[in-house]
């Protein structure tokens, strides 16, 4: 199932938790700019087969958007647990990862290969994922979103810096 974000997401203001709702860890967030959008598209595609509630924050076509928008329209629905995951695509992925960062609640990693991606999730508890679509083919992102999904946090002795990541979050977070 594909669903399009509702309008007005990126007007409400991020609300954190730290993890998603049970309902929510089988949904994925996607998003992307224009430069994105084509393999958007193909990981959605993928995402559906695997069994994936995808929520598509757009864009939906190649015309030319600002990635902000997109990458803070999915890490506000990561940030409110509607889905448990996200995905954000744009040329290089920096940006969009700098976006989403800013949304409490939300870590989210660039990652450009298998090690990048195992070790956003299992050391990091990394929720959102950004991809650098001019840089890695379709193959190797989809081979990264599986080993970024497929990798469960191990929280043991990462779950202290992770707990500092958070503490570090609320202490900067601003009340709207």
């Amino acid at each position: 199932m594909v669903a399009t974000i509702v309008d007005g997401v990126l007007a409400e203001p991020g609300v954190a938790e730290e993890t998603a709702p049970a309902t929510a860890s089988g949904s994925v967030a996607i998003g992307a700019d224009h430069g994105g959008y084509p393999l958007k598209e193909y990981l959605a595609f993928r995402l559906k087969e695997a069994g994936f509630e995808v929520v598509d924050c757009g864009t939906h076509s190649e015309e030319p958007v600002d990635y902000p928008d997109f990458a803070h329209a999915v890490a506000q629905l990561v940030a409110k647990g509607e889905c448990g995951s996200g995905i954000v695509l744009d040329g290089a992925g920096i940006g969009s990862a700098m976006v989403a960062n800013k949304v409490p609640g939300v870590r989210a990693a660039l990652c450009y290969d298998l090690s990048s991606a195992a070790n956003s999730r299992e050391h990091n508890h990394a929720n959102v994922l950004t991809l650098g679509a001019g840089l890695i083919g379709r193959n190797l992102a989809w081979q990264i979103v599986e080993a970024w999904l497929g990798t469960d946090w191990a929280p043991g002795r990462h779950e202290r810096r992770v707990a500092m990541i958070s503490d570090i979050d609320r202490r900067y977070r601003r009340d709207s």
